[in-house]
């Protein structure tokens, strides 16, 4: 995953727990604006999410994030 893909998802995951808590849950497409502007990278999260690690549609931020930084 592209390094400017993984710092947004990062970004926010923190704005949602800050906000929400911890137990905000959130899909991929919330690293997205309502419209499909940048579809390679839509789908580049798309893979990582469903086919990568095979999450359910809805999971918590703090799980999300903790994966993202564990590969680096």
């Amino acid at each position: 995953m592209r390094q400017s893909l993984r710092e947004k998802i990062i970004q926010i995951c923190n704005e949602k727990i800050a906000k929400k808590g911890e137990n905000v849950g959130l899909s991929f497409y919330a690293f997205f604006s309502n419209k499909n502007d940048d579809p390679e990278l839509l789908m580049e999260a798309a893979e990582w999410w469903i086919k990568k690690h095979q999450l359910n549609h809805f999971e918590k931020a703090f799980f999300i994030k903790a994966l993202i930084l564990a590969e680096k």
